[in-house]
């Protein structure tokens, strides 16, 4: 991995981090605060791409397990990997990994339109799709309560896809981070 590489995963893990500043927004009857930090799993993965936005997304939850208070709320240490929201952090380097991918595979056609596809397919669907059964194993809840409850962060959730989508076109416009291999000229 190159230098520039190991800045872009650290780059990320930072703004996670710094999204995690802003205060949880708790929602009545669910474990599950709201926070602005899948706002940041969404970016990494569509700025970095697949391989370089899940690994941004594991060094910020090694931070998180080694104790930094990085999480929204002042939260961190290993704790935070066996409650109800451990799910939704198991979730993060997946999402990123399959918004990056879907990122990577559009990235000659790239616009908004495949942006929000590949934010709300991997920074919602993944999301839940890991977090929702997590929440209702830890909380003790059934599955349907759970998913039901977790239905109050979707209006959020599309915000936050919409966010990250603008943000990722515009840097694909202005300083392209995800590099595809060229094609190798053939031997005539």
């Amino acid at each position: 991995m190159k230098t520039r590489d190991l800045a872009y995963v650290a780059l990320f893990a930072a703004i996670t981090a710094v999204l995690g500043l802003l205060p949880p927004v708790p929602v009545p009857g669910i474990p599950v605060p709201i926070t602005a930090q899948t706002l940041g799993v969404m970016l990494a993965g569509s700025v970095l791409g697949a391989r370089r936005g899940a690994l941004a997304l594991l060094v910020f939850l090694a931070v998180v397990a080694v104790g930094a208070p990085v999480l929204s709320g002042g939260r961190g240490g290993l704790g935070v990997f066996v409650g109800p929201t451990a799910g939704f952090l198991y979730s993060w380097p997946v999402a990123a990994f399959v918004i990056g991918l879907l990122t990577q595979l559009t990235w000659r056609r790239f616009n908004l339109a495949w942006a929000l596809v590949a934010n709300l397919v991997g920074g919602v669907v993944v999301i839940y799709a890991i977090g929702v059964p997590v929440t209702s194993l830890y909380a003790d809840i059934p599955l349907s309560a759970a998913f039901t409850g977790s239905l109050a962060f979707v209006p959020g959730d599309v915000v936050k896809a919409v966010v990250a989508s603008v943000v990722a076109v515009a840097v694909r416009r202005a300083y392209p981070v995800i590099e595809l291999p060229g094609r190798r000229a053939t031997a005539g």
